[in-house]
């Protein structure tokens, strides 16, 4: 469970020593990234139709005794999400080469273009803006489970129409039946608690000091710009 204190590496140690509710978390944390990233990689190949086996031996190697989590732990460099897509494209590149090799045994004539796996070259750039969504919308998800009064819930409200339905703000104004003028003011704020929540979500994730993590909310909202 976590804590204000915690950071990911707080799970990371529980789970690397075979903590069960770190290891739940960190699963329930990671597994929608590392399903967009193999959905993205093998949205052309017959890889895709191994996507939950490939997804479920991601944390049997990062579970396993002496595994890659304990190695994380050792270094802890702080970079999490540079060391978790090392693993997981090591993952799916295991799988590939096995997949290939069955290929090769089989007539040209039954080999389908569409079965090779998608190019790696820009696949780290998939990773980081899959990293970058489940980012933000944790974030997203804080500050709903804050939201106390009427008011705090149609800021978050306000940021959904805005930029989910990509409503200008005096047209939620008249469909709210509020003054624009007033409306901004409370963007600006729902803003503000968004930012701050994001923060927080950044911290837990990749720790640094009050710069980096600026710098960090900076770089996760300009990779889904």
């Amino acid at each position: 469970m976590t804590t204000p204190l915690s950071t990911c590496w707080t799970i990371i140690r529980g789970a690397a020593i075979g903590v069960a509710a770190d290891r739940d978390e960190f699963a329930r944390r990671y597994s929608p990234v590392i399903r967009a990233y193999l959905n993205s990689r093998w949205r052309n190949s017959v890889c895709l139709q191994h996507l939950d086996d490939t997804l479920q031996e991601v944390f049997l190697v990062c579970f396993q005794p002496n595994g890659v989590l304990n190695r994380a732990v050792r270094t802890e460099a702080g970079d999490f999400r540079t060391y978790l897509y090392g693993v997981v494209r090591n993952v799916a590149l295991q799988l590939e080469d096995r997949l290939a090799r069955e290929r090769s045994r089989r007539p040209v004539a039954e080999i389908r273009l569409d079965e090779l796996a998608a190019d790696d070259s820009s696949q780290a750039h998939v990773f980081d803006r899959a990293w970058a969504t489940a980012l933000l919308r944790e974030a997203a998800a804080r500050q709903k489970e804050r939201a106390g009064d009427e008011q705090a819930r149609r800021r978050v409200e306000l940021l959904r129409l805005r930029f989910h339905e990509a409503l200008p703000i005096r047209e939620i104004a008249r469909r709210w039946n509020v003054d624009p003028a007033m409306l901004h003011h409370e963007y600006a704020k729902a803003r503000q608690e968004y930012r701050t929540a994001l923060r927080e979500v950044v911290a837990f994730h990749q720790p640094g000091d009050m710069a980096e993590m600026e710098a960090k909310c900076v770089e996760l909202l300009t990779l889904l710009g």
